[in-house]
């Protein structure tokens, strides 16, 4: 069986999980990590940090055929990797890492290089966008939307026709109720139960969710 070549941008918590999703899918040969904060041969699961990130463009022209996968699980930070890539290379393969025992219902759009890890649920006529990240038995109902560089935390839940805006992170356990929207760049918290919309720079959580501050573009939240 053919195999695709794929580096894995990043080496620590979300590489690991990407790692076995890739092996489980079974498509894909690990080539190794690239890790601005690693030394050069050090390992994760056994595979090797081939270099920094500036180091990809040489490792592409011995791999023509590879695909990348960000493994950075701060939403805006897996952004600026993903412009500092395409600001090197204008033509790279970004893959989809979607573990086998997901669930993805029917007519569901997913983007490139997103993540859904062990146990998600998307179900029909949901769609995905580039770089968004699925965590650990999260599920999003029907109709709904998340956009680019978004994510939802372990366990968390959604209704139907739900948007969940850019670079915004629903966080573990958290619940949406149906036809709620959650602005750009917003954060709702572990736990909580989001009501209502959630603004753009917005932090919420509580039961029921309520707003407890603004937050700025790039905030760090993990």
């Amino acid at each position: 069986m053919y195999k695709k070549s794929v580096i894995i941008i990043g080496s620590s918590g979300l590489s690991k999980i990407v790692i076995d999703i890739f092996e489980k899918m079974g498509n894909y040969q690990i080539l190794g990590l690239l890790d601005d904060f690693r030394k050069k041969g050090e390992e994760t699961f056994g595979y090797k940090v081939l270099g920094k990130i500036r180091d990809l463009p040489d490792l592409l022209s011995d791999n023509k055929n590879c695909a990348i996968s960000i493994a950075i699980g701060d939403n805006w930070d897996r952004q600026k990797v993903f412009i500092q890539l395409s600001e090197m290379i204008s033509d790279i393969d970004f893959v989809t890492a979607i573990h086998p025992s997901s669930v993805i219902g029917k007519n569901v759009k997913i983007g490139k290089g997103v993540i859904i890890m062990a146990g998600a649920i998307i179900n029909c006529d949901t769609y995905i966008a580039d770089f968004a990240v699925i965590n650990v038995k999260a599920s999003i109902s029907h109709d709904s939307q998340m956009l680019k560089f978004s994510s939802l935390g372990p366990n968390v839940s959604t209704g139907g026709y739900v948007t969940v805006g850019e670079f915004s992170a629903i966080c573990i356990g958290a619940t949406i109720k149906d036809r709620v929207k959650v602005g750009n760049h917003s954060i709702v918290g572990a736990g909580a139960l989001l009501l209502k919309d959630c603004e753009d720079n917005t932090v919420m959580y509580g039961v029921p969710a309520i707003k407890i501050r603004s937050r700025e573009i790039g905030e760090k939240y993990l």
